[in-house]
């Protein structure tokens, strides 16, 4: 529908204004409430980290809200109670700053469409449900060991998973021709393939993981302690399960 200019309440002439309208305001941080609210809370418990708390209580926090592969491995029901949260928790800790502005960095990228498009609401039970697939996958990989992961990139590879479904390729593209609350179709896992910029997208990524999977130094010394297994697990998540959370309607049934 056409917008039509602005007549008088006197008449069917049309008003005339002499002023020109001002700049269109820009807020200073263009990105949604949820992103911002989830940088600020890993931003405050790392500060906390660094700055506050004590090293022996560092390593408390880690040791209980950290995700340990090792924990499954004992009967549930003679342990506390961690195994049920740290499947979440561990993704709100990190363990320097450069792990954190890593995180934080591509959390504000893919984070902020995908955001967008579900809500926050959505993105809370997005954020719970991804981080848990990533901790699935890292436990079944490394299952008895006791080493300790933490990071929020389990969630960041979900979002960019998720992206894939709508943010790429032609259905991507085409929101920039549209009004700001236009939303792509969804693209079912079929279609989403058949986009070459997504396959490109998605082979560069797994080879990164891989790649750092049989030890190459693509981060540095800070890629021997990257969770690959964790990315896979929130990747193919974000990707293969978006639909579950995607409240815009896609192009058929399939997910």
């Amino acid at each position: 529908m056409d917008e039509l200019p602005p007549r008088s309440p006197f008449g069917d002439a049309p008003t005339h204004r002499d002023d020109k309208p001002g700049p269109e305001r820009v807020p200073v941080f263009n990105l949604p409430g949820a992103i911002l609210a989830a940088l600020a809370l890993l931003g405050l418990i790392y500060a906390a980290q660094a700055l506050l708390l004590s090293a022996a209580t560092v390593e408390w926090l880690t040791f209980t809200f950290g995700f340990l592969p090792l924990r499954y491995v004992y009967p549930l029901s003679e342990q506390g109670l961690a195994w049920l949260w740290t499947p979440v928790t561990y993704s709100l800790l990190h363990g320097s700053l450069e792990h954190l502005a890593f995180n934080g960095l591509w959390l504000a990228a893919f984070g902020t469409p995908v955001v967008r498009r579900i809500g926050n609401g959505r993105f809370v039970l997005y954020w719970i449900a991804s981080a848990a697939a990533g901790a699935a996958v890292h436990a079944a990989v490394n299952w008895g060991q006791p080493s300790i992961m933490i990071g929020a990139s389990g969630v960041v590879s979900a979002l960019m998973g998720s992206a894939c479904r709508f943010a790429f390729g032609r259905s991507g593209r085409a929101a920039d021709h549209h009004h700001a609350g236009f939303q792509p179709v969804r693209l079912s896992i079929l279609e989403a393939l058949s986009q070459r910029t997504v396959r490109v997208f998605i082979i560069a990524w797994f080879f990164g993981n891989i790649a750092i999977a049989f030890g190459l130094p693509l981060f540095g010394d800070f890629s021997g302690a990257i969770a690959w297994d964790a990315h896979i697990g929130g990747f193919l998540f974000g990707f293969l399960l978006f639909s579950l959370f995607d409240p815009v309607p896609g192009r058929n049934r399939s997910l």
